[in-house]
């Protein structure tokens, strides 16, 4: 098994282009202002001052779907985490057009927010796309082992739901293959249709647009936590 902690380092820049004025603006006053405290446990009361259901985003990439998740969701809590600075910006920018209070972002490793929040405190959690690591030496920095798994399986209520999304091959058979051998997590699939199709309550989200104009099938899974 696994430990987090094999997976802790982030690869990869933490920042893409130069920030433009009006994008450095919202890093300065409105990141501040919807951030994850960076210590001490975690909570909905914490966040959002009352007893709501969490949800959170692992790597939400530039923010859509987390943002139209809050919008469709107004009663629930949703936390994104993401490294890199031009993915926050683009959520900060979700949030600022669509005057978003139920989003709080954490720019950094999402584990080190999972680990502060209860046990059974998350209603739903997200990983979209994640980078497959393709290479079989690369296989222990995934999200998908049984390390990071233990923690999400820890922190999802009974009856809370992973969602995972990916269009990497490699990737999709890995998960099948970790998740399978799980008895804390249960595949909602009944058919083929229910992981080839996207659900109504899933937004697509720019790399899968992407994936798709580029000829790539795209994997939808729902696990139930047991």
């Amino acid at each position: 098994m696994n430990d987090p902690i094999t997976i802790r380092r982030l690869y990869g820049r933490r920042q893409g282009h130069k920030l433009r004025q009006g994008q450095a603006s919202l890093v300065e006053e409105l990141l501040p202002a919807i951030s994850v405290p960076a210590t001490g446990p975690l909570d909905a009361m914490r966040l959002f001052g009352d007893g709501r259901p969490l949800e959170l985003e692992i790597g939400f990439g530039a923010g859509e779907h987390l943002a139209a998740q809050a919008g469709s969701t107004p009663g629930n809590g949703f936390i994104g985490c993401e490294p890199f600075l031009n993915g926050v910006v683009g959520a900060l920018n979700h949030v600022r057009d669509a005057a978003l209070d139920n989003v709080r972002l954490h720019m950094g490793d999402a584990l080190d927010v999972i680990e502060r929040l209860p046990d059974a405190g998350l209603s739903r959690l997200y990983l979209l796309h994640p980078d497959p690591w393709p290479k079989a030496r690369h296989a222990k920095r995934r999200m998908v082992n049984d390390g990071p798994l233990d923690l999400i399986a820890a922190k999802l209520k009974p009856g809370g739901e992973f969602r995972l999304g990916t269009d990497d091959p490699t990737y999709c058979r890995w998960a099948m293959m970790v998740m399978g051998r799980r008895r804390d997590f249960r595949w909602t699939a009944t058919s083929a249709r229910d992981f080839l199709e996207r659900p109504a309550d899933w937004p697509q989200t720019r790399y899968e647009r992407k994936a798709r104009r580029q000829g790539h099938e795209v994997w939808y899974f729902r696990y139930i936590r047991i």
